[in-house]
C-alpha cells in the first residue's frame, strides 16, 4: 500500500517549511533526505514503500511500523525468508528465589532522585532524534550512566556507544558482564528519544511519559543494581544489559540497527525486557500495568507476570498494542525472545504523548517505582538462572 498522491504533495511542502524553520535540527549533519524512500513493515507479512515526509503522517494516524529500509538487505524482504525467523521459547523461572535481594533494593527506591532525573530529562527542548538536543540528550544519558557504574570493575562493566549513520543521537548499551554463563544475555530496554508530531523539528517535545518514564525507570533500577554489586561484589551468573535506543519514534530505528547486529553476531539474547511509558494513571482507584500480549512471547510474557505478582505492590492486565509498537519488536523480529509491559492497559494509556502536553506533572512517580521493582525482579531472577534450554 501506498500513500495517495495529494498526500505525497502534502508531506512534501509540509517538509519544506520545516526545513525552512530548523529550530532543534543539528545543521550541517542532517544526513537523512526528507524525499528519501523508505520501506515500512507495517506486520508480520506487511510492506510498504514511502516517502521519509510521509512516515510523519503514518504516526499521526496511528500506524505502527518498523523502518526497515537499510536493514532489509540483511533479511531477505518479500521473500519466503521472511518466515524462517523463529523466536526460541526458552524455559524461565516459576518460583522466585532472589526474594532477599529484591526486596532489600525496592525499600531503596529513592523516588525524589527519579523526579529529579526525570525533570533534567525533560528539560532538553527535544530530544528528536535528528536535533542537535536530541544528540545532546544522549550525551547527558550517557555521563549519567558512567557515573552510576563508576565503581564497578572495569573488566565487568562496559557501555557502548551505538553510533547510527544516518543521524547523530547514538544509542547506549551498559553491559554487566556474566561470571559464569556471559554467553546468556538478559536485555532491559528503553528508548531515550521524543517527538512531537506536529512539527518535530520546530516544536518542543518534553516526552515525560514517552519516554522519559521508562529511561528514568531503568536508570533507577541500574543505580540499585550497581550499589547492590558494589557493597557485595557479586554480580551475574549471565550477561545483564541496559539498552537505551535512539530514534524509536522514526520506526524502530536505533533498536533495529542493535539487534540486526546481535543476529549477525550470533548474540544469545534469552530475554528482553522493554520500558516505554511507566509514568500515567489514568484511574488511581484503579492503578495496574499492562503486560503486551501480541507480537511478544508468551513463555517470558508468563514469567513477568509471576514477578507482578510476586513484587510489586499493584496487579498487570493483559492488554495489546499492534504491530512494532516499541523496540521488543526489534528482538522479536531478529530471533530474540521479547516482552513489552507499559503503564497500563492500552486504551488507558497517556493521551499526551507526542505533544508539548506530555509533562512530568501528569505522571506518578510511585507508579513508576512499581515498574523499577518489576526491572529489579527481572534482572536478579533471570540474572542467575541457569535452565535456559
Amino acid at each position: 500500500m501506498k500513500l495517495s498522491t495529494s498526500a505525497t504533495i502534502l508531506g512534501g511542502l509540509l517538509a519544506q517549511q520545516i526545513n525552512a524553520f530548523p529550530f532543534g535540527w543539528k545543521l550541517g549533519n542532517l544526513k537523512q533526505s526528507i524525499d528519501e524512500l523508505r520501506t515500512l513493515q507495517i506486520g508480520e507479512n506487511e510492506f510498504i514503500t514511502v516517502l521519509e515526509s510521509e512516515k510523519l503522517d503514518l504516526t499521526r494516524r496511528g500506524v505502527t511500523f518498523m523502518d526497515i529500509t537499510h536493514v532489509k538487505s540483511k533479511w531477505p524482504f518479500h521473500t519466503k525468508d521472511e518466515e524462517k525467523i523463529v523466536v526460541p521459547e526458552y524455559l524461565y523461572p516459576v518460583n522466585m528465589t532472589h526474594e532477599k535481594e529484591v526486596n532489600s533494593l525496592i525499600e531503596q527506591i529513592d523516588m525524589d532522585s527519579m523526579h529529579a532525573t526525570l525533570a533534567k530529562f525533560t528539560s532538553f527542548y527535544t530530544r528528536y532524534y535528528k536535533s542537535q538536543t536530541g544528540f545532546d540528550a544522549a550525551k547527558w544519558l550517557s555521563e549519567r550512566i558512567s557515573n552510576i557504574v563508576a565503581k564497578l570493575p572495569k573488566e565487568m562493566v562496559s557501555i557502548k556507544h551505538v553510533d547510527h549513520k544516518l543521524w547523530d543521537q547514538f544509542s547506549i548499551i551498559l553491559s554487566i558482564r556474566g561470571y559464569e554463563n556471559p554467553e546468556n544475555t538478559v536485555v532491559i530496554g528503553c528508548h531515550l528519544d521524543s517527538i512531537n508530531l506536529l512539527m518535530p523539528s520546530v516544536m518542543p517535545a518534553p516526552g515525560a511519559d514517552d519516554n522519559g518514564s521508562g529511561t528514568t525507570t531503568n536508570l533507577e533500577a541500574l543505580r540499585l543494581i550497581a550499589e547492590h554489586i558494589e557493597n557485595t561484589g557479586k554480580s551475574f551468573k549471565n550477561t545483564v544489559e541496559f539498552h537505551f535506543y535512539s530514534a524509536e519514534e522514526g520506526g524502530l530505528l536505533g533498536s533495529l540497527d542493535v539487534f540486526t547486529q546481535y543476529a549477525e553476531e550470533k548474540k544469545q539474547v534469552v530475554a528482553m525486557l522493554q520500558q516505554d511509558m511507566t509514568g500515567y494513571v489514568m484511574d488511581p482507584k484503579n492503578e495496574h500495568i499492562g503486560v503486551v500480549t501480541d507480537y511478544t512471547t508468551a513463555p517470558l510474557n508468563d514469567f513477568v507476570e509471576r514477578v507482578v505478582d510476586y513484587y510489586l505492590n499493584i496487579p498487570y492486565r493483559e492488554t495489546t498494542c499492534g504491530y512494532a509498537c516499541s523496540d521488543h519488536g526489534s528482538a522479536t523480529r531478529n530471533g530474540y525472545p521479547a516482552s513489552f509491559v507499559i503503564e497500563s492497559e492500552f486504551k488507558k494509556t497517556s493521551k499526551y504523548i507526542h505533544s508539548t502536553l506530555d509533562t512530568l506533572d501528569r505522571l506518578s512517580i510511585p507508579h513508576m517505582a512499581e515498574h523499577v521493582k518489576l526491572v529489579l525482579g527481572s534482572v536478579f531472577e533471570l540474572g542467575d538462572w541457569e535452565s535456559f534450554k
